[in-house]
Order: C-alpha cells, then sequence, then structure tokens
C-alpha cells in the first residue's frame, strides 16, 4: 500500500492514499511523528523535498535531493532575510539528520559528488522527467549565418543564480553594436518586482527586443520552444536544469553556462563564462554567425611610429 504525505497547497489526481500537511512547524513535526510511528521494517520512505526525516525510521529511507543551495558552498546574498534563514536551517536539518538517510538520490553526476561529500550514505543517480522521449546529448543544427532575426528563451525564475543581471547586460552590449535579437523571458513580475523593473529600465534605455511573459503553464512553455530559434540559459548553478532537456527534446540548439551542470546532461551549440557578460554577448553572435572582429596586431616599428606620432601631437 502506497501513503502520499503530502504540503496540503500541492494539487495532485491519484488515487492513492493521501496524508495532507499544512504548512506550518507544527504540521511539519506531527507530520514527522507520524512517519516515525508508521514507517515498519520492510517499508520503502521517499522523501522528495530535500530533507531527511527528524527521527530514525525502521525501514529503507530515500531522500530526493534537488536544492543545490542545501549542500552546495555558495553565498545567500541576493535572497530575502527570511529566505536566507529558511536555507541555513534546511542546510543544519539536511547535515544533522543525514544519518537517518540510507540513500540519496540526486540527478545529475555534479551533484552526486557535491553530496557524497557530505555523507556516507549512498548516493545514486537517477534523473527523471515526465517524458523521457527525444532526448538526445548533441543536437545536428542547420546553418544560422543566412538568418536576419532571432528569437531567444530564458525559462526561468528570478533567484540571484539564475543569473538575468549578466544575461540583460549582455543584451545591452549587443545593442551597442546595433544588434538587437528578440529575448523571452518567464519571470514573475510580483515574486521578482525589483529584477523585473531593472529590466524595463535597461530595455527602454538600449531599446532592447525583450519581453517578459510573466511565469506561465507548463504547457505554455513547452509551446514556447517550438517559437524561437534558441533556449539561452545563463544560471551559474542547478540540480538538473529541466529547461534544458526539455528544450533539447524539442529540437531546439542551446546556449549555455559552460559549467559542470550543463555538460552532465548535453553539449550546448554555444557556451560561455555565466560571470561575464560579454562572454555571452559573444556566444550570441556566434550563434547568429557573426564573427569577432580580429585583434589589430601590430610590430615593433609601427608601435614607435605610434609613439612619435604621440609626441609630434
Amino acid at each position: 500500500m502506497s501513503i502520499l504525505s503530502l504540503d496540503s497547497r500541492m494539487l495532485l489526481s491519484t488515487d492513492k492514499i493521501v496524508k495532507r500537511i499544512q504548512p506550518t512547524l507544527v504540521q511539519r513535526l506531527f507530520a514527522e511523528i507520524w512517519l516515525a510511528k508508521n514507517v515498519a521494517l520492510g517499508d520503502v520512505a521517499l522523501c522528495f523535498g530535500n530533507l531527511p526525516p527528524l527521527f530514525k525510521l525502521r525501514g529503507y529511507v530515500v531522500v530526493f535531493v534537488q536544492n543545490r543551495y542545501l549542500i552546495d558552498s555558495v553565498n545567500l546574498d541576493g535572497f530575502s532575510f527570511k529566505t536566507k534563514i529558511r536555507l541555513k536551517v534546511e542546510r543544519l536539518w539536511l547535515s544533522f539528520r543525514a544519518r537517518n538517510v540510507n540513500e540519496f538520490l540526486v540527478q545529475t553526476p555534479s551533484m552526486q559528488s557535491l553530496m557524497q561529500a557530505r555523507t556516507k550514505a549512498k548516493v545514486s543517480v537517477f534523473p527523471f522527467v515526465e517524458n523521457p522521449d527525444g532526448y538526445v546529448r548533441k543536437l545536428h543544427c542547420s546553418d544560422t549565418t543566412e538568418k536576419r532575426d532571432f528569437f531567444f528563451l530564458y525559462v526561468a525564475s528570478g533567484e540571484p543564480h539564475k543569473n538575468h543581471l549578466q544575461l540583460i547586460e549582455a543584451w545591452c552590449l549587443l545593442a551597442t553594436e546595433g544588434l538587437f535579437p528578440t529575448l523571452t523571458l518567464t519571470l514573475n513580475n510580483m515574486h521578482f518586482s525589483e529584477l523585473c523593473f531593472w529590466i524595463e529600465h535597461k530595455i527602454e534605455s538600449h531599446k532592447l527586443c525583450v519581453k517578459n511573459l510573466g511565469s506561465l503553464p507548463h504547457g505554455e512553455v513547452k509551446k514556447l520552444y517550438s517559437q524561437v530559434n534558441a533556449l539561452i540559459y545563463p544560471s551559474t548553478f542547478e540540480s538538473f536544469g529541466l529547461p534544458l532537456i526539455e528544450a533539447r527534446q524539442a529540437g531546439l540548439p542551446i546556449i549555455a553556462s559552460e559549467l559542470d551542470y550543463v555538460r552532465d546532461v548535453l553539449d550546448p551549440e554555444q557556451s560561455f563564462d555565466p560571470d561575464s557578460s560579454v562572454s555571452i554577448a559573444r556566444a550570441v553572435k556566434r550563434f547568429m554567425g557573426l564573427d569577432e572582429a580580429s585583434l589589430p596586431l601590430q610590430d615593433a616599428s609601427r608601435l614607435v611610429e605610434y609613439l612619435l606620432k604621440r609626441v609630434e601631437d
């Protein structure tokens, strides 16, 4: 018999037995006590929300970890005070209760390495998506040099690691060169109002072709993959990066950060340093079939001529 113990806010259509938990500390504690009393020898307890059980259970305990902030040594600058506190508490919870876990599940080798450095428990890689059909590591792209209009998509929320600031700065650099590719974003205007306001200012000051559709249902996001030329993904770290998989399944070229989490799942058509707006802009230009100008190298005699001219001036 399967029993699902779920946050009351999670919508789910199932014929399984469901135990709903209100999102409060007291109700979460009651849920942990219920688990300790009801999980028996031979049972498998799957914890799908990153955190181990508070108490040692009699069954086989598997914890699915997908929040990289809990296992990676990155600072939390850019988050609200409340979110920082929550993440720090969850980091401690994971660290001190890892001994209650028989096996951790993650979705990429990078996450496996991070997790193995923090626990003696078994850590397994088990990447899964709604539908695995159509996924390939490398895409054979057609030539883009004859295209005039380019449409790029970034499917992401507005947390700091999603790196919208560097992405928009890259679009500003392209604008200074007279290049105005279209970029579509999926930012929630209410949850990330400050970021959205900053982006709107950049759009106005640099005449950028950037549009934000707001947060969309998953079905609407999947439709966008057929309406653009490429997915661009400047995130600085991910536990999996589901849009990368979905875009590849849709046959979409990908321009992404040159980081392990990307190479864990696919080979992008172009890559860049996510900390450099210049690098992002150059990757976009390469995808558009535009060459970077060569350095105007000179010999020593030209240097002397240059200096003498400065003296004459």
